[in-house]
């Protein structure tokens, strides 16, 4: 706790953050300038984890379709039953109707939290636990999809759960990366001692899951106020989706790629200088 706590103090000084106060203009600097250079930078990690996403997605629709009783495995009998019976009733996405929206904000939020937190903390065991954690959302997702496929409720199902897991899945998949970040300062330290590698890239990653804190919030708003409307006409929620879509694309491929290739590099580069910025010595062998 006390490691992580100063890792985030020392991210807040890279942002030029006093301690007493955070300022909306701060704020706004991160996003403007230091987000999208942390993004371009960790743009490989990034990328591995959404091809482990969704090849993990890909084995719970494979794994479904070959087994009916796969979804009942990954899901558990409780929520396949349940599933069952709204559908019966003829309202199959009945379990988001929940009365209690403010409660179910807070908790549907904290969840997210906590599965990102999970993938970024299983980081510093090599980037193994932040795959696992990929694999096991991505393969509980697919088996979810392929369940309502088998039903004939595919785009019942996609044009409902899709308003909220649109943003929601980006952050759980930015979080991925931020925890294969800190994987590789451990694994690959390069001219770095490991031990300043991992305090770099750990770093690097807190910027990534900050920048992330935003969706965080937005997928469990809608989650709780917008999905549960299920009755909105089909355009409406094919808006939300696109909608969605369109700013996890903008805020994390195409303005990290402007802003690389138009800003002043020596005037604009946040890039983490360890405290203790030693290198490992390295001897050259006479032969």
């Amino acid at each position: 706790r006390l490691y992580l706590n100063n890792l985030t103090q020392r991210l807040f000084d890279t942002m030029r953050v006093k301690e007493d106060r955070l300022s909306f203009k701060q704020i706004f600097h991160f996003f403007k300038h230091i987000l999208p250079q942390e993004i371009y930078r960790s743009r490989k990690a990034l990328l591995v984890s959404l091809i482990v996403f969704v090849g993990a997605v890909a084995i719970g629709v494979v794994s479904s379709s070959n087994n009916e009783e796969f979804p009942r495995l990954i899901l558990g009998d409780r929520y396949i039953d349940m599933t069952e019976d709204n559908i019966a009733a003829g309202d199959p996405m009945a379990v988001y109707k929940d009365e209690r929206k403010l409660n179910m904000f807070f908790g549907i939020t904290t969840n997210n939290i906590r599965v990102s937190f999970l993938a970024f903390v299983l980081g510093f065991l090599g980037s193994i636990g932040t795959v696992v954690v990929l694999l096991q959302n991505g393969i509980m997702l697919g088996a979810f999809q392929y369940f309502f496929y088998s039903k004939g409720l595919f785009w019942t199902s996609f044009l409902t759960i899709w308003i909220h897991g649109t943003i929601e899945i980006s952050a759980i998949i930015i979080a991925g990366g931020a925890g294969i970040v800190i994987g590789n300062g451990l694994l690959f330290p390069k001219s770095y001692k490991r031990s300043t590698a991992l305090q770099v890239s750990s770093l690097r990653a807190l910027r990534l899951i900050l920048g992330a804190v935003p969706l965080f919030v937005i997928a469990g708003l809608l989650e709780s106020y917008v999905t549960r409307q299920t009755g909105l006409p089909t355009w409406a929620k094919a808006s939300i989706i696109g909608a969605s879509f369109l700013l996890i694309l903008i805020m994390w491929v195409v303005y990290p790629i402007i802003y690389r290739y138009k800003s002043n590099k020596e005037e604009l580069d946040y890039t983490i200088i360890p405290q203790h910025s030693e290198e490992r010595e390295v001897q050259k062998l006479s032969l």
